[in-house]
């Protein structure tokens, strides 16, 4: 048992060996004929070593009842056939196109040779023994019997042994089924063409030979050109592929459509009704039904055609006219996939319009509580003044400081309640740097700050709400920090400079790198409020043209600078 196991690995376990012996079992047969004794044994292992060859189905060791009477049928048919030589032509050109698509479709050098090697052999029959047989020219190509009958074989011998030299087995590969048929379409023509020549012309076989094969390139030669001649005229391809592309509908006017519904329409809901108004145009859609997220839609009348599609949250079933065929439905695949990503597009837009809404919302509203956090630490700098002012002498001066600031307080109020209601609305409270800077300092007095400003003070006109906003939320955190680590001095320095340029120093600890990075840029987590106030106070003063920006972080030296960044009105 061991031995005949390895012959069976050997021969039938290799489909280039199973090719190469159909093939010689096939050339016996022809070569003895149907007189011979041996002639129906060799159409029976032709056969048999076809079907264990054959690319078209898997090899299986169980077969259904089905497929058995098939092979059956098909044997005894080809049995009762295969003295008749127009079957055995074409058998023969049936075989030559499952080689040949193999041969155009592999791209391995090693499986493509064997499979040369055999579609060589059954064009060499099929012109040198089959055809001529076909026409009755045996005379003309008496000298071909002996290299048909001695030579030939040689083309299958030597993929048998070629491909005995490789022990693993290798498993037949999947056809090109336009490969195939088109070389199956050419033997055809050959077979006919040399046919119907020869019965016309009465000429001798190796004229008609050349003329049909010359004939078959020339008609090659020409369609190659028209396929794509030049750049000035596109040929058959374009055709081809716009054939392919618009089965029943321009392709181009459908993506232009779409296109435009979906740039003219606002909603994806209004985009939604619109095309399918369009693609309910179409001569073979008699009725359409969609759902979504928010409604169920139908037009048209149903029909028995149905055919349902799937593209993210769009639900879509179309009732056609007749039965689509499979291209036709890949065709309404593709054009309903577009309709879908157009759809999906638009509920993108509306999904980052409500975000950029909603994000518009917040940054107000975090500006906002921003602003008044600052004016109501301000109003507890004043209550903080007048519970620690134990001197009567110094009321006269509390009472000037509250006076002077409490205006200013309201305003600043009031137009924090004026963006409130009217966001877009900017209302500018411009002041000299001399009145603002003494004005700051008075109400700054009673903190350990240290005031440092120049002999001449800027002369620029000055945004007094944005400066006391953004100011007050640097003199906030210093003093949270010098509560925190003791010992810290503070110092705000106005800078002896033609514009407008602030800073604010404190002797405390560094700002960690990993927070540093972020000021200004977004949301930092903090201890004491919500680690918003530096992105918006910074926020705010780019809107009013200023810079804010952290100039030295170090331990013993932390520097922040508000500085003007567009020239103001000179005064």
């Amino acid at each position: 048992m061991q031995p005949l196991h390895k012959v069976y690995r050997l021969l039938l376990d290799n489909s280039e060996r199973l090719m190469a012996l159909m093939i010689l079992s096939l050339h016996a047969a022809l070569v003895l004929g149907n007189a011979s004794p041996f002639y129906s044994a060799l159409l029976l292992c032709h056969y048999g070593f076809f079907l264990l060859w054959q690319p078209l189905m898997q090899q299986s060791h169980s077969l259904s009842w089905q497929l058995t009477f098939i092979i059956t049928a098909i044997a005894a048919g080809g049995y009762m056939l295969s003295t008749n030589l127009w079957f055995v032509a074409f058998w023969v050109a049936g075989l030559f196109a499952l080689i040949g698509g193999r041969v155009l479709s592999n791209e391995t050098k090693h499986w493509r040779l064997p499979n040369i090697l055999t579609a060589s052999y059954l064009l060499a029959i099929l012109l040198l023994w089959i055809v001529p047989k076909l026409v009755n020219a045996n005379s003309d190509l008496a000298a071909a019997e002996f290299i048909f009958i001695y030579l030939l074989p040689a083309l299958p011998l030597a993929v048998l042994f070629l491909s005995a030299k490789n022990t693993a087995s290798v498993k037949a590969q999947n056809i090109d089924f336009f490969y195939t048929l088109l070389i199956f379409l050419l033997s055809v023509i050959v077979i006919l063409g040399s046919f119907a020549i020869g019965v016309i012309w009465q000429i001798h076989y190796i004229q008609l030979l050349i003329f049909v094969v010359l004939g078959l390139a020339a008609t090659l030669v020409a369609i190659s050109w028209l396929w794509n001649p030049s750049a000035t005229f596109s040929g058959l391809e374009l055709l081809m592929s716009r054939y392919l592309l618009s089965i029943g509908l321009p392709f181009e006017q459908w993506i232009r459509n779409i296109a435009i519904y979906a740039e003219h329409e606002s909603s994806a809901d209004g985009f939604l009704v619109v095309a399918m108004k369009e693609l309910l145009e179409l001569n073979w859609v008699s009725g359409l039904l969609w759902k979504n997220d928010n409604f169920t839609q139908h037009y048209g009348e149903p029909t028995q055609y149905v055919s349902t599609y799937n593209f993210h949250q769009l639900h879509l079933t179309i009732y056609s006219r007749w039965q689509f065929t499979p291209a036709m439905y890949l065709h309404v695949q593709l054009l309903t996939q577009i309709m879908g990503e157009f759809y999906v597009a638009k509920l993108r837009e509306e999904t980052i319009s409500k975000n950029t809404y909603m994000q518009t919302l917040y940054e107000t509203g975090s500006r906002l509580t921003h602003d008044i956090k600052n004016i109501l630490q301000s109003l507890g700098t004043l209550s903080a003044a007048v519970e620690e002012n134990h001197d009567a002498d110094n009321d006269a001066k509390l009472i000037d400081l509250i006076r002077k600031q409490l205006p200013r307080l309201s305003q600043r109020l009031a137009t924090t309640l004026t963006k409130l209601e009217l966001p877009s609305v900017e209302r500018k409270n411009q002041e000299k740097v001399s009145t603002w800077w003494k004005n700051f300092k008075q109400l700054k007095a009673h903190h350990n700050i240290q005031f440092e400003a120049p002999d001449n003070l800027p002369r620029t006109d000055i945004d007094t709400d944005v400066l006391d906003s953004v100011i007050d939320n640097l003199l906030q955190n210093a003093l949270n920090k010098a509560k925190q680590e003791g010992n810290i001095n503070i110092c705000v320095t106005l800078m002896p400079s033609k514009h407008f340029c602030l800073e604010v120093t404190d002797t405390g600890s560094a700002i960690p790198p990993e927070i540093a990075a972020k000021l200004f840029k977004s949301n930092v987590s903090s201890k004491n409020g919500l680690g918003v106030g530096l992105y918006h106070a910074a926020h705010q003063a780019r809107q009013a043209g200023y810079e804010l920006s952290l100039t030295d972080n170090e331990n013993g030296e932390v520097r922040f600078r508000l500085e003007m960044i567009r020239k103001q009105s000179l005064q």
